[in-house]
């Protein structure tokens, strides 16, 4: 189920706000917890439900497990098998679900042999509560859980709480599970709903007017990379990196927003990316919580810079790559990985260099570098990738849509070729209108608050219920027209 779809916004979202706080106003919380944990596998079976089983099995074997692990001794062989044998069948899962077939056809392709690939259809949401219950694992195994406090049915909605499920947060036991038990999170608060319904639009607003309206300025030039002209390589690439700027960030929002209804506060997965000086700094502010698990998890235990120099380098990349092949079964991510890598092994060297650069420069280099990775991000094949490149760079000739005969004329003394908008083949019409609202994007991305501090100065208040009505208007009559978001297919 979407959230931006009728189905989601008029029936079960209301449903399941009414069932939740009817049964709690009656002291009734673990009916009410029962209710929300019964939504959240329903609002998942709705796309599919023959993934369903496969969920329940996860949750139920990574709950039996943790608790087996509390139960041994701390550091004994016994604990470091199971916790092994626990992360060992979650990662054997996604790997299957998510990567038998890239293995298979990387082989075939390298070995020029002909196996056969299966064809696995990748379960929504799989890599968010893989790593979710992975985390929970290795805490328990660390005694940083109280693991009497846990039941069945709160761990099985601390997975599967609905607005994180499909496309995160990635959610940390610590931050979740004792809002849950919290007794004044039963207790309906019409300040919590009207700020929830207050992100909840924001975030839905950025997703359908904004993302999906991107698209026509994307796709065309992915699909045709080695043949469009220096401009249309850079309007592509800019339309996508804002299309996945308001798609994600659209949806942190909206499941912040839906948590807030619900009286749980989600963690921020997002901070105004784009305003990074450095890949450091955008790691810090994009899929925040991501960053978090792969520091923690993965970073950390692999030596982090505790090991000299090179080591701390190296950390980096494995960190990276394996951050990258998260992000999709295609060597493109990789590389996006391994570009990720490399920038942050330059970062951390050029910190130790203690060079300091204009901040305006400093945000320039970040955002070239960051667009782009995001052609690999994006592109259907490496190559595919290297061609667009090749076009942005200028090595198949720069075109620039202006008048040949007009003030730039003498740009063609350079090299520059000069052609009217109608030149633009991979482009919807008006072409020229693209330019315009790329640059009132980036302005929006860089200059401007991001909702999260907008909400802040959010009050209840006629003006804002105008304000919130309007976008709310504009969204409803855009449903009709409902596209996933980006992530799920991570």
């Amino acid at each position: 189920m979407l959230f931006n779809s009728y189905a989601f916004i008029f029936v079960f979202l209301p449903i399941t706000l009414i069932l939740f706080f009817s049964l709690a106003s009656l002291r009734l919380t673990r009916g009410s917890l029962a209710v929300l944990t019964l939504a959240s596998l329903v609002f998942y079976a709705y796309w599919s439900w023959v993934y369903l089983p496969l969920l329940l099995i996860s949750i139920v074997f990574n709950y039996l497990m943790g608790k087996r692990i509390s139960k041994a001794d701390r550091g004994s062989k016994l604990s470091q098998i199971l916790l092994l044998v626990g992360i060992g069948v979650n990662l054997a899962l996604l790997g299957y679900y998510k990567y038998a077939g890239f293995f298979i056809s990387s082989i075939n392709h390298f070995s020029h042999s002909n196996s056969p690939i299966p064809d696995i259809i990748l379960p929504l949401g799989i890599s968010f509560y893989t790593f979710t219950q992975t985390a929970y694992l290795v805490d328990t195994y660390r005694s940083e859980i109280q693991d009497s406090n846990y039941d069945l049915l709160t761990y099985s909605l601390f997975v599967t709480f609905f607005p994180h499920l499909i496309a995160g947060p990635i959610l940390h036991h610590k931050d979740m599970i004792p809002q849950f038990q919290r007794l004044r999170n039963f207790v309906f608060s019409h300040e919590n709903l009207m700020r929830g319904l207050t992100l909840f639009v924001l975030g839905l607003s950025k997703k359908l007017l904004i993302a999906d309206n991107l698209s026509p300025w994307v796709a065309p030039i992915f699909d045709h990379s080695s043949h469009t002209t220096f401009s249309e390589a850079w309007v592509g690439t800019l339309s996508y990196a804002f299309q996945l700027y308001f798609d994600f960030s659209g949806y942190c929002d909206m499941a912040i927003g839906l948590g807030w209804m619900l009286n749980i506060n989600l963690p921020a997965n997002f901070n105004s990316p784009y305003k990074a000086i450095s890949i450091s700094d955008f790691w810090l502010r994009w899929h925040i919580t991501l960053s978090n698990f792969l520091r923690d998890y993965l970073y950390i235990p692999l030596g982090a810079n505790r090991l000299g120099e090179v080591r701390q380098y190296l950390n980096l990349m494995i960190t990276m790559l394996l951050a990258g092949l998260w992000h999709g079964a295609n060597w493109t991510f990789v590389v996006f990985g391994g570009l990720h890598g490399a920038y942050l092994c330059v970062d951390q060297w050029w910190r130790k260099q203690e060079i300091s650069l204009p901040k305006w420069l400093a945000w320039s280099v970040t955002f070239v570098a960051l667009l782009f990775s995001l052609v690999f991000f994006r592109a259907h094949t490496v190559g595919d990738a290297i061609a667009l490149l090749q076009v942005m760079i200028g090595f198949k000739g720069i075109v620039l849509p202006f008048n040949p005969q007009g003030y730039f004329s003498v740009l063609t003394h350079f090299g520059v070729q000069l052609q009217e908008w109608s030149f633009f083949a991979y482009l919807p019409p008006p072409e020229e209108q693209s330019i315009g609202k790329l640059i009132g994007l980036l302005l929006v991305v860089t200059l401007l608050p991001n909702t999260l501090q907008i909400m802040e100065w959010v009050q209840p208040t006629w003006r804002w219920a105008t304000v919130v009505g309007i976008l709310s208007g504009f969204c409803f009559l855009s449903l009709n027209h409902v596209a996933e978001f980006l992530y799920f297919q991570f």
